[in-house]
């Protein structure tokens, strides 16, 4: 997950047992048992601030004993607890559920069942605060800000008004038929023996800081359907359906269907434009990079989110020089906070330009959504802001002029590395020595390469040959010097990077593994990379780990030098299927499939690096955001890749050569976009069928020309 602080740049812990919803830019952290404490990185949170800090239950007096917590859709789940006994002795017969779903703030449906004989009186508490705190100040547990607060009781509800500086916010909690002073929401009831009491809570953020709260969160009459439901309800609708042999595969995707949907925001100026945030807990935002990757990662699923992703960023793309918060003209945004009012933030600005992946990514992906049949207009509005990212790569990108692009950050309040492995230590030496910026990382110049070839070939589209041959040549020139330059002869793999006096960073890394999808490898290098991916020091028998286990810096619980990251793993797979490398490939899908049967079918950001023959599951890193959006993309692209399924709809064809592994089984999928209109995929074994295709598009039994086989073909490519 790219953002954070330079000392380490994870997200901050949450605790073990902890439960995480998501909704939108809504999320809600708890215990196991349903409670939010202010001492914990706890909370609800809406639009980046704590708009819940505690949230406490008590049945006569006693906190909930947790017995389990399901969740049932990514902003929904059921806390079931039980109420301790006063003496210490036999089971309790009272047993509580809460039913707690995620929008704009939270609904929770409490009920209390008497499992005894004798009906049992109850007084249920609900302590509550709500501190506003920065989503900053809590995931760094440092809350400083101290709001004045005014505690009103109004009829069944309790408003919670608080004033900083010039802000005001506050939250109405409504407790229908409870006794409400200002500390506190009572119930008083006598639950019959073998019966059972319920009543119905919500606390949601009032409009202005005024006294009615937003719409958003307002329960849904009887037999309505929620807000959080409704949106899930549109999104299903519109994604593909999909029915697998292999029941445990299914299960992972449809996870990975339902957590993308969850992972969705919208651009306040722009509602009809839905965006992909990086992920819970507390990236519940836009970022370039991660936003980027998982909609063009999801492309076959709904090919609009990389559009509104993409349009979104062109809004923000840098226009001026600011120092602090790295924006410079063309450049492409790291990430956005919506509600961060304390400086926290990174560059203590509201927008934080230090990527230096997201620009070339940018220009890369309108390429990718270019193929799968946008409109020409909507596309066409873009290339301008393509071709500012472009003129950054060639300058404020490439200070030095010597053709590779590098990063060394403008402010010490700025992240030191600004590639996707972007803690302080994740670029060294195979001795372990940090690289000093400024820093030029081969992946970064693979996506460079893959801009520079995705704009040649809408240039080409558009009827712009001369452009397109200027950039083709660009990309061939970069090509020529990237394999003189990173290529470590004696070691047979690339460079990491090269540091600030141009010297190879020498450290084995997955960072190569990546650079194979762009086509930047030279052929006869390939079987050397691939062979070195799967040796027993970068595999780990569930994915191709970040650094290998030989390395001076390898940490099988680092987070960037020696994990396994399931989206890295994702792009090395389509890596190798594009260099023919089917078996290396399986494998490693094989194996991350696999391990998402340990976390009931969601994958995590990462996990730790740890052998397979040396511990039989996965061992998690402890502070993975999950549900997380390159993570819930990853089974749809490892699949996807497999299928070797793509589409060029200007070029009037479908592409699919499947090579699936016979565990596998079956694939039957419904409703998958495709231009205008929706095709019916089948494969069994290594035969693919597809009906609906629209009017002009022709099926393909093969994959999809790569872009330098195109201009090759168009007579500018070598």
């Amino acid at each position: 997950m790219a953002a954070g602080w330079n000392a380490d740049t994870a997200a901050g812990p949450v605790g073990a047992g902890t439960v995480t919803l998501v909704e939108g830019s809504s999320f809600c952290i708890s215990l196991a048992n349903g409670d939010i404490h202010p001492e914990h990185p706890h909370g609800v949170f809406h639009e980046d601030t704590r708009i819940l800090s505690r949230w406490n239950l008590s049945v006569n007096g006693q906190p909930l004993e947790a017995l389990t917590a399901e969740t049932k859709e990514p902003y929904r789940a059921l806390f079931i607890g039980r109420v301790p006994r006063s003496d210490g002795y036999a089971d309790s017969p009272l047993i509580v559920e809460r039913l707690r779903e995620v929008g704009a703030g939270i609904r929770e449906e409490i009920t209390i069942r008497n499992y005894s004989s004798k009906e049992t009186e109850c007084v249920v508490s609900l302590s509550v605060e709500s501190d506003f705190a920065d989503l900053f100040e809590v995931k760094e547990a440092r809350v400083q800000r101290r709001w004045e607060e005014s505690r009103r009781p109004e009829g069944d509800s309790l408003v919670i008004k608080a004033g900083w500086q010039d802000l005001v916010k506050s939250v109405i909690v409504n407790a229908s038929g409870a006794e409400v002073t200002a500390d506190s929401l009572t119930f008083r009831t006598v639950v019959p023996p073998r019966g059972a009491w319920s009543s119905r809570v919500s606390v949601a953020p009032a409009a202005d800081g005024g006294g009615v709260p937003r719409s958003a969160v307002i329960r849904p009459a009887v037999g309505e359907v929620s807000p959080s439901d409704r949106r899930r309800q549109e999104w299903v609708a519109k994604i593909p359906r999909l029915h697998m042999s292999n029941r445990s595969i299914e299960r992972t995707l449809r996870r990975s269907y339902d957590d993308l949907g969850a992972l969705r925001i919208e651009d306040p100026g722009h509602p009809e434009r839905v965006v992909v945030a990086a992920g819970a807990p507390w990236f519940m935002t836009l970022f370039g990079r991660d936003s980027l990757w998982a909609s063009e990662m999801a492309l076959p699923v709904d090919p609009s989110l990389a559009l509104g992703t993409l349009q979104t960023l062109a809004d923000r793309q840098g226009k001026v020089v600011d120092p602090m918060s790295e924006e410079e003209p063309g450049k492409i945004l790291h990430e956005v906070r919506l509600g961060v009012s304390s400086g926290l933030a990174l560059g203590g600005r509201s927008a934080y330009y230090g990527s230096i992946d997201a620009t070339p990514q940018f220009v890369m992906a309108l390429g990718s959504v270019s193929r799968w049949g946008f409109g020409r207009d909507a596309i066409a509005a873009l290339l301008p802001h393509a071709d500012r990212a472009l003129e950054w790569v060639r300058t404020y990108g490439d200070k030095d002029g010597d053709g590779f692009v590098e990063y060394q950050r403008l402010n010490d309040q700025g992240l030191i590395n600004q590639g996707w492995k972007d803690s302080w230590d994740g670029i060294n030496f195979a001795d372990g020595t940090l690289a000093e910026p400024p820093i030029a990382l081969c992946e970064v110049q693979a996506l460079v390469y893959s801009a520079f070839l995705s704009r040649a070939w809408m240039a080409y589209d558009a009827g712009d040959t001369a452009l397109a041959a200027s950039l083709t040549e660009e990309a061939a020139e970069l090509k020529r010097k990237f394999n003189e330059q990173f290529w470590l002869p004696d070691r047979g793999y690339y460079a990491v990077a090269l540091d600030r006096d141009k010297r190879p960073v020498d450290a084995c890394a997955s960072n190569m593994g990546q650079c194979l999808w762009h086509g930047i490898v030279d052929e006869d290098k390939v079987p050397l990379v691939a062979e070195r991916l799967m040796s027993p020091e970068m595999f780990s028998g569930w994915g191709v780990r970040t650094l290998g286990t030989d390395m001076g810096a390898y940490n099988p619980a680092s987070y960037h030098n020696g994990s396994v990251w399931p989206h890295d793993n994702a792009v090395i797979v389509v890596g190798l299927l594009r260099y023919g490398f089917v078996e290396e490939a399986q494998r490693i899908a094989t194996a991350l499939l696999e391990a998402a049967d340990y976390t009931d079918g969601r994958l995590p950001e990462l996990f730790c690096g740890f052998s397979r023959d040396q511990v039989t599951e996965p061992v998690p890193y402890p502070t993975a955001c999950s549900p997380q959006a390159w993570a819930a993309t990853t089974p749809i692209m490892l699949v996807t890749s497999l299928m070797r399924y793509d589409a060029h709809v200007s070029r009037g064809g479908v592409w699919m050569d499947p090579v699936l592994p016979a565990s596998y089984g079956d694939l039957h999928i419904t409703n998958a976009p495709m231009g205008a209109g929706r095709i019916t995929i089948d494969i069994t074994g290594s035969e693919a069928s597809v009906q609906g295709l629209p009017e002009g598009l022709t099926f393909h039994r093969e994959h999809r020309p790569w872009l330098t086989e195109l201009m090759a073909e168009a007579g500018l490519g070598k």
